[in-house]
C-alpha cells in the first residue's frame, strides 16, 4: 500500500470562473454570467458558494480565480477576500486548458512543489463535507504522482455529460475509494447513457482536478509542448512589470482547448490518471431544467420559483417560474414550463427543451443582436 504523507498549506484551489451560461438565458448574460448569479435562492452567487468550499481547504491567500477582464471587478466585488495577486484576468477566452494551466504555472513559480485543484465557479454541491473528503482522498493520490479527477454518480441517464470509466482499486492510505482510469466517454446519446447508468461503472465528468503543479504542467508538456511553453512563459513574467506586454505578444497564440483533451484523455491512455468516485449532490446548473431540481417548491406550489414567489400566480402548472422582470407571472394548467422573465426579454419553453435554449442565443448573435446578449 502506498504511503502518503500530507504536507499542510500547500493545496492552493484554481477556479476558473468563464463562459456565458447560454443554457440560462435571458438571466444569464454575457456581462453577468451565470456564476456572478445566485441560482439557487441562498443569497450567494455560485462564485461565493464555490468560494465558501474552497477556503476553508485552501486557506483564502492560496485560491486562484481567472476570469475575463470584463468580469475582473465584479468578481473582486463579490469576493472581498481574494487577493488580488490571485484573481488573474484573461483578455480573451481561450478554454479550460490555458486559463488553468497559466494558474497551475503561476502557483508552481510562488510554491514550488505545491499541490492544486481546479473547481468550476458554477457549480452547486449540496454536501459540502462529502465533497471535501472527496477532495482530500484526490489529494493523498495526486501527491503518489497521479493527476486525479472526482467522479460524480449519476442518477439519471444524462446526455449533457461526459463520462469516466472506472479501473481497477488503488492502493493509497487515506483514498480507500481511488480507482484508475480506463478511459473518458465523450456525451453520449440517450441511449448510450441509459446504458452507462445500468453497468454501473460509469461516473460523471464533472471537470474536477487535483494534482502536483509539476505533475500537471509535465503532462501538459509532453502532450501540448507549445501550450506548455505559453503558459511558462506567462508565468514568469506575471509577477513583473512586463505582464502586460507577455499577455499581449502571447495569450492569443495560445490554443483553444479544454484541459480534459490536453492532459486528462492522453494521462489515462498512459495510466497516470486516476479517480474519486464520489455523491455530494453535485450539479453543473447547465440549463433551466437541471435548475428546476435544484430549487424547492414553495408551500402549496408545484412550480419551483427563483425570485419572489408573491410575483407568480400558478394553478395546476408545474416547472421554473423566474420573476425577474418586474411583474406577476400567471401560469394556469402547464406542465413542465419554463418561464423566464426578464426587463428586456421573456423565455417560454418546456423542461424538455431547455437543452435547445442555446440556439435561441446563437440567433440572437447571427442577428447582431448585442442588446440581448
Amino acid at each position: 500500500m502506498c504511503r502518503v504523507t500530507a504536507t499542510p498549506g500547500d493545496f492552493h484551489a484554481i477556479v476558473p470562473a468563464g463562459g456565458a451560461g447560454t443554457r440560462l438565458w435571458p438571466l444569464s448574460r454575457r456581462d453577468r454570467p451565470k456564476f456572478l448569479l445566485d441560482l439557487t435562492g441562498t443569497g450567494r452567487s455560485l462564485l461565493q458558494q464555490t468560494w465558501d468550499r474552497l477556503a476553508p481547504l485552501a486557506g483564502p491567500d492560496r485560491v486562484l480565480v481567472v476570469t475575463g477582464r470584463g468580469h475582473a471587478a465584479a468578481v473582486a466585488g463579490q469576493l472581498p477576500d481574494l487577493p488580488a495577486a490571485n484573481l488573474l484576468a484573461e483578455p480573451s477566452p481561450r478554454d479550460s486548458a490555458a486559463a488553468i494551466s497559466l494558474a497551475t504555472a503561476l502557483v508552481q513559480r510562488r510554491s514550488p512543489g505545491a499541490l492544486i485543484g481546479s473547481f468550476a465557479a458554477d457549480h452547486v454541491v449540496r454536501d459540502v463535507p462529502g465533497f471535501h473528503a472527496s477532495v482530500a482522498e484526490a489529494a493523498a493520490v495526486a501527491r503518489g504522482g497521479y493527476v486525479v479527477t472526482i467522479g460524480i454518480a449519476p442518477d439519471h441517464p444524462s446526455t449533457a455529460y461526459g463520462y469516466i470509466c472506472l479501473g481497477d482499486p488503488l492502493d493509497f492510505i487515506g483514498a480507500p475509494h481511488a480507482r484508475t482510469v480506463w478511459h473518458f466517454q465523450e456525451k453520449p446519446d440517450a441511449e448510450a447513457a441509459a446504458e452507462y447508468l445500468a453497468h454501473g461503472g460509469y461516473r460523471w465528468n464533472a471537470g474536477m482536478f487535483i494534482a502536483k503543479a509539476d505533475v500537471l504542467l509535465s503532462e501538459l508538456r509532453q502532450n501540448r509542448p507549445e501550450l506548455h511553453a505559453g503558459v511558462t512563459a506567462l508565468a514568469e513574467a506575471w509577477d513583473t512589470d512586463h505582464r502586460e506586454e507577455a499577455l499581449a505578444e502571447i495569450w492569443p497564440t495560445l490554443e483553444k482547448v479544454a484541459l480534459d483533451y490536453a492532459v486528462a484523455e492522453p494521462a489515462a491512455k498512459s495510466g497516470r490518471i486516476a479517480v474519486i468516485p464520489a455523491d455530494f449532490g453535485w450539479d453543473d446548473v447547465g440549463d433551466w431544467a437541471s435548475l428546476a431540481r435544484l430549487l424547492p417548491p414553495p408551500d402549496g406550489q408545484q412550480v419551483r420559483i427563483l425570485g419572489e414567489a408573491t410575483d407568480v400566480l400558478a394553478e395546476d402548472a408545474t416547472g421554473v417560474v423566474v420573476p425577474a422582470g418586474g411583474r406577476t407571472l400567471a401560469v394556469l394548467g402547464l406542465d413542465d414550463i419554463i418561464v423566464v422573465d426578464t426587463p428586456d426579454a421573456v423565455l417560454v419553453t418546456t423542461r424538455q427543451r431547455a437543452q435547445q435554449v442555446k440556439s435561441l442565443v446563437e440567433r440572437l448573435a447571427r442577428e447582431s443582436r448585442d442588446d440581448l446578449l
